[in-house]
């Protein structure tokens, strides 16, 4: 894609967890850490959490391997710019950006991540609109997933710590890394634009999504998020999916030994999303996806992000 080109975007969030959405199907843009991280500036670009590169599987070699079973690839970055394998809550508004764009139907489809193909429920119902965007003209978006990995052993637990104060923390794996902290206030996570220690750092050398939750009722939390390459998010899909499991196993409930799923409503600073995990082990995240509004960068603006990133 030439720099002379105006490069379409979309802005769109998932409970405040918010993305800049460049469509590339044919993959050719080169985004380069800097680009992207501009990008996502809230004050010098469009602001985000990430970005969401929506690029067909089969042009894009990560996703070459995936095409037979899911048509497009969520090739997602870091608001830093970095690469991650997953973001949950990404997955959902996604899935309405191909909604929106007419590229899918609404029902069942499968997306291609770095951690593996994700497939994705988009509801033909829409819940009642509210002030903060959560509902809208569409329903929400449920999402498969996986299972979490929860290592055994040394790894099992870490230690997090912010400002003097140390908490045990679960190691959960939902594709991406996650350490999860029960707290007794959510305010005792102080400023998490900074991350937490974590030790030992050799449990997670690609770095690690930290949460801190609280109780608020039965199969109820809430949490707060330091997301790697992002700081404090408005939310976390994948972390409120490891937040629920973490929680289940602390409860005592794990639906392999219940023989049914277990749920759990898992506040986070911008919304609520709801949790299952089934007998089997995969974990089902419902939630809000919003489409903002589009519009197009000036080549300008666009030649000078690619340039700087290549120098």
């Amino acid at each position: 894609m030439s720099t002379a080109e105006r490069l379409p975007f979309l802005k769109g969030h998932g409970t405040e967890n918010d993305f800049v959405i460049v469509p590339d199907p044919d993959n050719r843009l080169e985004l380069s850490a800097a680009a992207v991280a501009r990008l996502c500036d809230r004050r010098a670009g469009i602001g985000g959490d990430g970005v969401l590169h929506v690029v067909r599987s089969a042009a894009h070699p990560e996703a070459r391997s995936m095409a037979a079973d899911a048509e497009w690839f969520m090739d997602y970055r870091n608001g830093d710019g970095s690469i991650a394998e997953m973001c949950g809550n990404g997955v959902r508004v996604f899935a309405r950006y191909l909604r929106h764009a007419g590229l899918v139907d609404a029902g069942d489809l499968a997306i291609a991540t770095r951690a593996g193909v994700r497939r994705a429920h988009i509801a033909k119902a829409a819940p009642a609109s509210d002030p903060r965007g959560q509902g809208g003209a569409e329903g929400g978006i449920t999402v498969a997933m996986g299972r979490a990995l929860l290592p055994d052993g040394p790894d099992a637990e870490v230690t997090v710590s912010v400002g003097g104060l140390s908490w045990p923390a679960r190691n959960v794996n939902m594709g991406n890394p996650h350490a999860v902290a029960f707290v007794g206030d959510l305010a005792d996570a102080g400023n998490l634009f900074t991350a937490p220690e974590v030790r030992p750092a050799s449990v997670f050398p690609d770095g690690v999504n930290v949460e801190f939750v609280v109780e608020r009722g039965p199969r109820h939390v809430a949490m707060r998020v330091h997301e790697r390459g992002a700081g404090e998010t408005r939310s976390c899909g994948t972390g409120a999916c490891a937040v629920m499991v973490a929680a289940a196993r602390r409860d005592g409930l794990d639906p392999a030994v219940l023989g049914h799923p277990v749920t759990y409503t898992v506040d986070v600073p911008g919304g609520r999303l709801t949790i299952a995990e089934l007998p089997d082990g995969s974990v089902e995240m419902t939630g809000p996806a919003v489409i903002v509004g589009e519009g197009t960068l000036e080549p300008g603006w666009l030649r000078g992000a690619l340039e700087d990133g290549a120098a």
